[in-house]
């Protein structure tokens, strides 16, 4: 068969049915390089391996709405921006009733159908039902295999007038663009949006809009605008401390907020050239956001990424804790200061793991805005700092975890993790239930390998970790590795993936293989024109679209394993505490 490209299944091509979108032909592209923010964009400054017209014909579609029609919802994973092209949409900027919004349940097989699988999987592994002589059969099973791209779908919002025509939403009208920042930084969308009146939109998927901006400043200029108008507002809006501000105070906050970045964008090549290193040694390569014992000069709130939390220990530095998006450091501090008319300094010190997004707000708005309405016994930790500081630091080498198996945890990134495989060693007996249950959910071929580095008693095993921050996201030309929109797994769409390995090599957990694909006689398929094996990237999918879940963990007869979500350190150390 031919070997996949990047564009073999253009963006429209993954709708169909009632709501499918219309051929990007040259005249509908014509038409759209004739309009803004298009028509600015110089298209000498593209390659012609990936021209503007490409793009375009290949990366984009357009959707046409009827009043009430859902664009976005909060809390999905987005996978492309949208450009208001005709009409307007309307931003819902109060959490919506979830009856209300049709969400999609994921999909998964039958009773009979996932029983079937013990006789019915194919003998050889990673069978792919290609036909040589029709290029078209791969493309014809893709709108089945992409309901968390962003599909087209037809769901309106019930009671219409009286959900979207209030005070607390927003008009979004013809040129407007929306969506770009959950799709470039791999987050959820922080509101619902729906068609204001009948509109059109060009949605563009984000490895489009990557690249036009890449080599667009206009467009970067633009974005990068509405990126801090917009996350800075929702980040806040969302933040318990603000939660009584009205819209001056708001503002005024908002005003005085600072974006700090630290780190690597691409933070997993650096990560690969440290992990080794020792720890005094690898402490070097993180950026300092905020310094023990130094004047508590604002708070720091984590927009995206991860910092660790330590202090001073002997002659070194203990890991006290993580914190990831939406966590907050210096808080305490400034409050006790300001309550109590004392002067504690910052206790421990932040740094950035990799690359981390912080929003930094001065000391005086803290104090102006935030102090007054403060309730002391809203804030656990503040009485801790009353304590002496022998005590604090007792307490603190008390902690849920075993201060190794918090540096360990770390050091190896592996906090990044909403499902890390995680064994006890000491339950397990080697028996390979596991990965005989992944192999037979998957093709005869096992998504995971049962080794990894291990800590004390408890493994790390070479399974994805569906990442909160899922570097592997970031190159992928197709973006055939995606989250889905209903439980934010990492999952890869089989139909899209060219097997260049870009999210293998860029994985820093070595946790995305590459396999040879076979046809239905065990024979490897080739590529017409090289005659290599032609090639495709597989990793744990989570079993999404099983009944039971991760068939790894149902499979352990002796409860020796779990995924675990690295965010909720309470079921985390529980587990381990077993």
């Amino acid at each position: 068969m031919p070997k996949p490209r990047r564009w073999d299944v253009p963006f429209w091509e993954e709708s169909t049915g009632k709501r499918a979108c219309k051929p990007m032909t040259e005249e509908v592209v014509a038409g759209i390089l004739e309009r803004k923010p298009f028509s600015t964009i110089d298209p000498k400054r593209f390659p012609k391996s990936i021209p503007l017209t490409g793009i375009l014909t290949n990366d984009a579609r357009v959707r046409r709405l009827a009043k009430g029609e859902l664009v976005v919802r909060q809390g999905d994973y987005g996978n492309s921006a949208f450009f208001v092209f005709k009409g307007s949409v309307r931003v819902l900027l109060e959490k919506v009733d979830e009856t209300l919004l049709g969400r999609r349940v994921p999909r998964k097989k039958s009773f009979w159908s996932a029983l079937s699988q013990l006789w019915n999987n194919p003998i050889t592994p990673e069978l792919r039902r290609y036909r040589d002589d029709d290029s078209q059969s791969r493309k014809s099973s893709v709108a089945q295999t992409t309901d968390a791209i962003d599909s087209v779908s037809t769901v309106f919002l019930q009671d219409v007038p009286n959900v979207i025509n209030t005070e607390h939403s927003l008009e979004l009208k013809e040129g407007d663009l929306f969506g770009e920042i959950a799709a470039l930084t791999r987050t959820p969308r922080t509101a619902t949006i729906v068609a204001d009146s009948r509109c059109e939109l060009l949605e563009i998927r984000w490895q489009g809009l990557r690249d036009i901006r890449q080599r667009s400043p206009e467009l970067k200029r633009h974005i990068d605008k509405l990126y801090r108008e917009r996350s800075l507002n929702s980040h806040l809006v969302a933040t318990p401390m603000f939660a009584h501000l009205d819209d001056t105070d708001l503002k005024h906050v908002a005003e005085a907020t600072e974006f700090q970045a630290y780190g690597n964008y691409d933070w997993n090549v650096s990560y690969k050239k440290v992990q080794d290193m020792e720890p005094a040694e690898r402490l070097q390569y993180e950026p300092l956001v905020a310094q023990e014992g130094h004047y508590p000069n604002g708070v720091y709130l984590i927009r995206s990424g991860f910092a660790r939390v330590s202090e001073h220990y002997n002659h070194g530095e203990r890991t006290v804790s993580y914190l990831g998006r939406g966590q907050v450091f210096g808080f305490e501090e400034i409050a006790y200061n300001g309550l109590y008319s004392k002067s504690v300094p910052f206790r421990r010190t932040l740094r950035g793991l990799g690359h981390v997004d912080v929003l930094f707000i001065p000391t005086t708005v803290i104090e102006k805005y935030v102090l007054p309405h403060l309730d002391p016994s809203s804030i656990a930790d503040l009485g801790e700092l009353n304590k002496p500081e022998q005590q604090r630091r007792d307490a603190a080498a008390r902690q849920q975890f075993s201060p190794s198996l918090m540096e360990f945890l770390v050091e190896r990134r592996f906090i990044n993790g909403t499902a890390t495989m995680i064994i006890d060693m000491d339950r397990c007996t080697r028996c390979d239930d596991c990965v005989r249950a992944c192999a037979s959910t998957h093709q005869n071929n096992p998504r995971f390998i049962r080794q990894g580095p291990i800590h004390e008693r408890f493994m790390i095993a070479n399974a994805c970790l569906h990442c909160q921050d899922p570097v592997c996201m970031i190159g992928c030309p197709t973006g055939a590795i995606h989250r889905t929109s209903a439980g934010g797994q990492v999952v890869i769409n089989d139909q899209t993936c060219i097997g260049c390995a870009t999210c293998a090599n860029a994985c820093p957990y070595d946790n995305i293989q590459i396999v040879p694909v076979r046809d239905g006689g065990g024979r490897i398929i080739r590529d017409l024109v090289k005659n290599k094996p032609i090639e495709k990237a597989a990793k744990c999918d989570l079993c999404v679209d099983q009944l039971t879940g991760p068939a790894c963990v149902n499979a352990c007869p002796h409860d020796a394993m779990v995924r675990a979500d690295m965010r909720d350190m309470d079921k985390l150390s529980a587990w381990f505490q077993r």
